[in-house]
């Protein structure tokens, strides 16, 4: 009898695993927080600006606990999911290649609507790319997958360190100047009008996002492929199971994530160590958060400590989305016009309201329907049937 595909059930989920979703969501806004209220995080200059004691105490919790990590988090539980899916599919003994493929066109589609008329700093576009490129692993072996992630990762950022290292006088002299002129891009984003503000989110895109594609291979493509390999390894499955070696990990992740997140700090925090500190230090922070989040999540306790932020997780495309129209809102002159007026601890406490914010809504939402709207219609897309969205 031929089967069809589907989506999984709300019983069949990995709950600690939405709700490290759901986590990843809050460090993510925390983190982009800097880019929706000003170009500092863009454009850099943001020393000259931000540079009273209570900024810089604030930027270093951001860089050391949040910056590179959550990105870092939510690309491993993308690679994740998508090994996940695959094996669904598998036992139905449907080709994974092409429902995958349709998933992630469509998300490149949202992603473009999301960069152009949203805001700039999207995700979607990048992560949908690097999921095209992870589809060519799925059926490698194990081994094969760690050897292509620490290849790719530790070669390209050894490479940029060693060369950042050499150039580390030049980049420390002028490594704290803004890129460009920042005055006419706040002028811009505190503007009412719409064609404005589109024209500013492009020209950010193609800064930011644009020029970085070529580096989407090293520096992202690794972390699918550690999710991949965690979900072939079903460790994530059946934490109980394995929870001696879920131990290990954890304490060898908080080590690593440590010493190349906070470790510079002892030293400077060099410019030239900003590559590795990020990458390397956002791979192991990611892999500590998603073993605390697991292990914790098998006890009573955790398991409700987690509830709000799996309420979140499971919508975390909606919430994501919604986390920009918000911020676009209160920062770009089409709403409030904050944008440029806003410091880095004011940022954080509008996105700790936001996401309490989020976590009310999506459990009052998740009683009554089975996905959040977005999810919905990614689903009914992706599967070219029209989901059951009531319980």
């Amino acid at each position: 009898m031929n089967q069809q595909a589907s989506p999984v059930q709300t019983k069949d989920r990995l709950h600690w695993v939405d709700a490290a979703r759901g986590f990843a969501i809050f460090g993510i806004l925390i983190v982009n927080m800097l880019s929706f209220s000003s170009p500092y995080f863009t454009y850099r200059g943001e020393g000259l600006v931000w540079n009273n004691p209570e900024d810089e105490v604030t930027l270093a919790v951001i860089d050391i606990v949040f910056q590179a990590s959550f990105y870092s988090l939510f690309s491993f539980l993308f690679g994740f999911g998508l090994q996940l899916m695959t094996d669904r599919l598998q036992l139905k003994k449907l080709e994974a290649v092409p429902l995958l493929t349709r998933r992630l066109l469509f998300l490149l589609l949202f992603g473009v609507i999301h960069a152009f008329v949203i805001w700039y700093g999207d995700i979607l576009i990048t992560y949908a790319l690097v999921g095209l490129l992870a589809l060519l692993f799925l059926k490698v072996k194990e081994r094969t997958l760690i050897y292509w992630a620490v290849g790719l990762l530790g070669g390209f950022v050894g490479f940029i360190t060693f060369i950042s290292y050499l150039a580390r006088t030049w980049i420390a002299m002028y490594g704290q100047e803004p890129l460009k002129p920042v005055e006419p891009i706040i002028a811009n984003y505190q503007s009412n009008s719409f064609t404005t503000i589109w024209s500013q989110n492009a020209q950010d895109w193609l800064f930011g996002s644009g020029l970085g594609l070529f580096f989407l291979p090293f520096l992202l493509l690794p972390l699918f492929l550690v999710g991949m390999y965690f979900a072939r390894k079903r460790w994530l499955h059946h934490p109980m199971q394995h929870k001696s070696v879920l131990k290990k990990l954890w304490v060898y992740s908080l080590i690593l994530f440590l010493v190349f997140k906070l470790g510079p700090y002892f030293f400077g925090n060099p410019l030239w160590f900003e590559i590795a500190q990020d990458s390397i230090g956002g791979l192991f922070s990611a892999l500590f958060y998603i073993l605390s989040i697991t292990l914790l999540g098998q006890t009573e306790l955790g398991a409700k400590l987690m509830q709000p932020f799996n309420y979140v997780g499971r919508m975390a495309f909606t919430n994501y989305i919604m986390q920009s129209i918000l911020c676009v809102l209160l920062f770009y002159g089409i709403g409030l016009g904050w944008y440029g007026q806003t410091s880095p601890l004011q940022g954080v406490g509008i996105a700790i309201i936001i996401y309490g914010l989020q976590m009310i809504y999506s459990s009052i939402w998740l009683r009554k329907f089975r996905y959040g709207p977005l999810e919905w219609l990614w689903r009914s897309l992706t599967y070219g049937k029209m989901q059951v969205m009531g319980k």
